[in-house]
Formats: C-alpha cells, structure tokens, sequence
C-alpha cells in the first residue's frame, strides 16, 4: 500500500529544506507537485516545482472535482493537490511526500487516514521564524508583514500532526524527520 507523508510548517521554518533532505534520502518517495496561482519566481519551473494556473483555470479545477484539498491560501492565492497527481504517483509504486501548507496538510489527514504521516516543522521562535523570512528576500516589506501573521496563525495548529520537528540545529532536525519517515514506510 502506498503511502502519503505531508510535511507542514509556517512559511520559513525549513520544510523545504528538510523535503529536499527526504527525497534524496528515501528512494520511495516522489515529490508531489501542488497546483497554485501565485506568480513563479524565476528559479521555479511549470510541472516541477509546482503547476502554476490562472486564477480561472484553477477555479474550473475545483468545480469538476479535480483536487483531494485546495486552499485560498492568500487573497487571489490558491494552491491544491490535483488528484491526478496522487494517481501518477502511485501508479508508478512511490510513497508520496507532501510540502504543503497547514490547512492542506489538515485536509490531507482526513483524506487518507491511515496512508499518511504527518510532520508539523517548528521554528525554534517566531523571532527566529522572521529573520529566516527576511533572509529570503522574495517579499517587500508587507508582504513579508503579511506572511509572518500567517505563520504565527498556523503555529497554534502543532498539535494537530503526528509529530513535531523542531528546526533549531538543521542537521538534527534532518535526522529526526528521516528516521521518523522510515519507520512510518517500514510499516505496513
């Protein structure tokens, strides 16, 4: 049976960073590819980093059904998991591995109970979580203000994933969600 394994973190806590970690790591896993609108950045790639759709594509998406969990993450800002992107995955026998935001990660849970594990990454404080986000340089100044009150939201919903990573030291936040990984895929 394959499985799905849903990484979740505020923006800025290093999930990225840690899925980056699982995939090269655990050859079972396949990356899945969320759909969005927001713009791309330069260094993303259509298909491979995420589907990137317009506003209107995505909005026909949901009304035939196609998404396991969507989400109006920002204002005009939509991200999902189609659910043919599931299918490909595991037609091609890989444990899926998810980095998505709290509310998808939530959606996802109650989709496959039983099939999934779920990792809620946590700053060591929220102090830390916004220099990381300022170290990005991807957003102005509001922007940035807007992403941080978002993050401390989905800080309260720690307790709702099976585990809890804190990302304090990287390379022990790496161990912790790998050797959690591995023990959830060697169950069957």
């Amino acid at each position: 049976m394959n499985k799905l394994i849903i990484l979740t973190a505020p923006s800025g806590a290093g999930k990225t960073t840690i899925v980056r970690h699982l995939l090269q790591s655990v050859s079972s896993l396949s990356f899945s590819i969320s759909a969005t609108t927001r713009p791309r950045r330069t260094y993303e790639q259509d298909a491979h980093d995420y589907y990137f759709l317009s506003v209107d594509d995505f909005k026909r998406h949901i009304e035939a059904g196609d998404f396991v969990e969507w989400q109006e993450v920002y204002p005009g800002k939509f991200y999902g998991t189609l659910r043919t992107e599931i299918e490909r995955l595991w037609q091609d026998g890989k444990d899926i591995l998810f980095d998505i935001d709290v509310y998808g990660a939530l959606n996802l849970q109650k989709a496959f109970p039983g099939r999934s594990l779920s990792i809620f990454i946590k700053p060591p404080s929220p102090e830390v979580l916004l220099q990381r986000l300022r170290d990005r340089k991807t957003e102005n100044e509001d922007a940035l203000n807007e992403r941080f009150k978002k993050a401390k939201e989905e800080l309260a919903f720690e307790n709702k994933f099976d585990y809890v990573v804190v990302n304090d030291v990287l390379n022990v936040a790496l161990a912790d969600a790998e050797k959690l990984v591995r023990r959830f895929l060697s169950v069957e």
